[in-house]
């Protein structure tokens, strides 16, 4: 019973998911910004090099 009880006390489990959800946000936000400045850099280019022809 004194097991059961120290398990449920434990929140190390707790901490490390919300270490990897707080991770898993902070991946999300870097890919979307990386792939909105490269979609633009991506345009940026292809009309620099559209007028260098």
């Amino acid at each position: 019973m004194a097991k059961l009880f120290s398990f449920l006390k434990d929140e190390s489990g707790a901490t490390a998911i919300e270490y990897g959800l707080i991770a898993a946000g902070i991946a999300v936000v870097i890919i979307a910004t990386v792939n909105t400045i490269g979609t633009k850099i991506n345009s940026s280019l292809l009309s620099i090099s559209s007028q260098l022809k």
